[in-house]
């Protein structure tokens, strides 16, 4: 298949969507089929509020149709929610597209942290939007059932990976972490509000506490936190070391729908601490690999105590080229509901 992914969320961004769909292409053309990308890049930008790093293409739904079509795909996914996803959803309602569409971040918390926007109302729209597309999908188990007890259209389930030749146990300590104390405590992603990366600095805990990463909150918590060690964004091929350094990773978010770092922290062999929510649930399944208590504190430090084997075996079990072969049976699946339905109109 050809398929044509419009997404918000794309590269130069550093961030969990935009990795995710750059690993599923990359899986899917080994697979066999190809892929394509409208994203922002090929529009003119604004900056998006209170995230000036991040892009919002300003365009409208012929334009965004007019790229789409220039792709000749066979099918087309709508990966966000965004400015170019609303475009895209417009253009194939009207002009009768099968479209999927998957859902990647909690924006209703998001904003309804920062504005006066009550999440009912955000859920509302996002259900109105999803439930055009032939097939929404989602990477856990506890998400799809929480959204279906919203309205959605029952989501489709599409697990996620982690390249296992990318993260992997890496003997070279970080220069940045070389004079350090021990345990490390590390916490990698975007450093924003939603993550609640307070939570985590806050903790009395020994050793060292490494934040990887940046965004809008770094200034204001390495003041509030200025015995932490901020290192700054990484490479994906610059983060093993960190995360194989790492004696627990920390994922503090309550909000994440995934939290790709988690696998790939255990591919590494660090165990992970974090609270009892939707994503470390479905992650941290076993034990043996992780810790979830609402006490953070004594989460990281039982997880102190846990096997790095048990973590990297417990990372196998997520696969790229599996996630790839799902997306696309998902795909598929989708598309014949659609064709059944209208060919029996």
């Amino acid at each position: 298949m050809r398929i044509c992914i419009v997404t918000d969320a794309w590269r130069p961004q550093v961030n969990g969507v935009a990795g995710t769909l750059a690993s599923l292409i990359v899986a899917g053309q080994k697979l066999g089929h190809d892929f394509a990308v409208v994203a922002p890049d090929l529009f003119p930008t604004v900056a998006a509020p209170s995230y000036p790093e991040i892009r919002l293409a300003l365009t409208r739904p012929r334009a965004v149709g007019e790229k789409i079509r220039a792709r000749r795909p066979d099918h087309i996914h709508i990966a966000t929610e965004g400015p170019l996803g609303l475009a895209a959803r417009f253009w194939c309602a009207r002009n009768e597209e099968i479209f999927t569409t998957s859902y990647h971040t909690r924006f209703p918390e998001y904003v309804e942290a920062r504005w006066p926007i009550p999440a009912a109302w955000s859920y509302e729209a996002l259900r109105r939007f999803h439930s055009a597309g032939a097939g929404l999908m989602v990477a856990t188990r506890t998400l799809a059932d929480e959204l279906a007890a919203r309205g959605f259209p029952p989501p489709m389930l599409w697990p996620r990976g982690v390249d296992q030749t990318l993260f992997r146990p890496v003997a070279d300590l970080p220069p940045e972490l070389k004079n350090l104390p021990r345990p490390f405590f590390l916490y990698c992603g975007r450093v924003a509000p939603e993550k609640n990366i307070g939570a985590f600095l806050a903790l009395d805990l020994p050793g060292s506490k490494i934040v990887v990463g940046d965004g809008p909150s770094r200034a204001a918590l390495q003041h509030r936190f200025p015995a932490a060690h901020f290192v700054g964004v990484k490479a994906r091929h610059e983060l093993a070391p960190f995360y194989s350094a790492a004696d627990v990773f920390v994922f503090p978010s309550r909000t994440d729908t995934f939290g790709n770092v988690m696998i790939e922290a255990l591919a590494c062999g660090a165990p992970v601490a974090a609270f009892p929510v939707p994503g470390p649930i479905d992650v941290i399944d076993d034990p043996r690999v992780g810790v979830l208590d609402d006490d953070l504190r004594l989460a990281c430090l039982a997880a102190l105590k846990l096997s790095r084997d048990d973590c990297r075996l417990h990372a196998a079990r997520y696969s790229w080229p599996e996630s790839a072969r799902i997306f696309v049976d998902n795909v598929l699946r989708a598309r014949d509901k659609v064709l059944t339905r209208r060919a029996s109109a």
